[in-house]
């Protein structure tokens, strides 16, 4: 299957510190991929420096065929990268029609509408509270919206960055579940996720990051059964 993103050899530097030091992986089209690891150890930083956020030192980030590294990122977001980042970071004060108005990069008028139909079909849950400031929205509708806001622009690899974080576990099934069926209509998902055991259910492959490196590599499967693992964010026991 083809790599729909290729990261070689990536370095990032915040001032005299090295934060992610030559990681490299790859997301195959149609494909899901996690990055697992502890706080700290470089996992959103990967995210920002894939979506644009952040300027690499050394290595190369390509996405469908071209060299991204460069790019700043509402040309990445128009090229079919979006991200769902952490923390939700909704726009707060404005509504939820205004934060997917925002999502759908390129799309027409007709093609706005169309997909903002599919998102609120998708999520009901944000129908109801579509004239509503996205501020007062629960935690859980709130992840809901940063997801959509995500697929407004109809991505081809979707970033998602602990979208589990601070919620509660019928809303993270859900969360999972989505994260299934996305990539049945069409969309890679690059999931950064500390609940290893929901994300290696969902993943093809994955990545243990530690220290700013790519640690352990394997198959969900491989890594759900992998002493190191099970150890350190599976309870001692495969899932």
């Amino acid at each position: 299957m083809n790599a729909l993103l290729e990261i070689k050899g990536l370095q990032v530097r915040m001032g005299e510190q090295t934060i992610l030091d030559g990681v490299s992986l790859h997301v195959p089209t149609g494909g899901i991929v996690t990055v697992l690891g502890s706080n700290g150890v470089g996992k959103t930083t990967l995210m920002r420096a894939v979506s644009g956020v952040y300027r690499s030192t050394a290595g190369s980030i390509h996405f469908d065929g071209s060299d991204i590294s460069r790019w700043p990122s509402h040309r990445i977001v128009a090229a079919g990268l979006a991200q769902a980042p952490e923390g939700r970071q909704i726009f707060s004060s404005m509504t939820v029609a205004e934060n997917l108005r925002i999502g759908a990069v390129g799309l027409s008028p007709d093609e706005q509408a169309e997909e903002q139909e599919k998102q609120l079909a998708r999520f009901p849950i944000l129908r109801a509270r579509y004239r509503q400031q996205a501020g007062t929205l629960s935690g859980g509708e709130q992840q809901m919206l940063c997801i959509a806001r995500a697929l407004m622009c109809r991505p081809k690899l979707l970033l998602m960055d602990e979208p589990s974080l601070g919620l509660a576990p019928k809303v993270v099934r859900a969360i999972f579940d989505l994260i299934s069926l996305i990539r049945t209509e069409g969309h890679s998902v690059l999931l950064v996720e500390q609940n290893a055991r929901a994300a290696l259910r969902v993943a093809d492959y994955a990545y243990v990051m530690d220290g700013g490196r790519i640690a352990i590599e394997g198959s969900s499967t491989e890594l759900a059964n992998d002493a190191r693992v099970r150890a350190a964010y599976l309870g001692g026991h495969a899932s």
